[in-house]
């Protein structure tokens, strides 16, 4: 088990759609209550996807999990009180009730989807270099293989060249969604 005063990942229950708009309240709360120093980040898990209709392709903005976004924090509390009492928020999940605090997220299950929506600080490493036969194995191009033009260990992104109807389409891909072909 964690230590008490450990800044760690929870998830926060809210109305469904209003995630971005707690998102703000709570980074405002965070200001002018003078909890900055136990409330850190907060993420709504959204990632842009590509839609295809009509052989057009148009990016759009996913959340992936809607109704939830993550916080890190020190469970101080004052921190679970701010949060909890800020407009839009239901709960905390891992919470059983009646005063009892949350649970913290799992450090690699936090990790996956900050990696899958850009917001990790940690490295991937990967078992592919620019030229290499790549597997897309997760988005809207999973299960496509392309060749990997080029590659930014700063932003984790590799671009593949797929074939899209029927073309060479150069399509930038994070790291942990592609894999080595054998």
């Amino acid at each position: 088990m964690s230590e008490i005063n450990e800044k760690r990942w929870y998830v926060v229950n809210t109305y469904a759609g209003h995630e971005n708009r707690v998102k703000e309240n709570l980074e405002k709360r965070m200001e002018t209550m003078g909890i900055s120093d136990n409330l850190f980040r907060v993420v709504v898990a959204e990632e842009t996807q590509i839609e295809v209709k009509n052989e057009k392709t148009k990016e759009v903005v996913k959340n992936i999990f809607p109704g939830y976004l993550f916080v890190e924090m020190v469970m101080t509390d004052e921190a679970w009180y701010v949060v909890r009492n800020t407009p839009g928020v239901t709960g905390f999940i891992g919470s059983s009730g009646g005063g009892a605090k949350p649970i913290p997220v799992k450090d690699p299950e936090i990790e996956a989807i900050l990696r899958r929506i850009g917001k990790s600080d940690k490295a991937v490493e990967v078992e592919f270099k620019v030229g290499d036969n790549v597997k897309i194995l997760s988005g809207p191009f999973s299960g496509m293989e392309g060749v990997v033009e080029s590659m930014n260990d700063q932003t984790q992104v590799a671009t593949v060249l797929i074939i899209l109807f029927g073309r060479e389409t150069p399509t930038d891909i994070n790291y942990v969604d592609l894999g080595p072909i054998d």
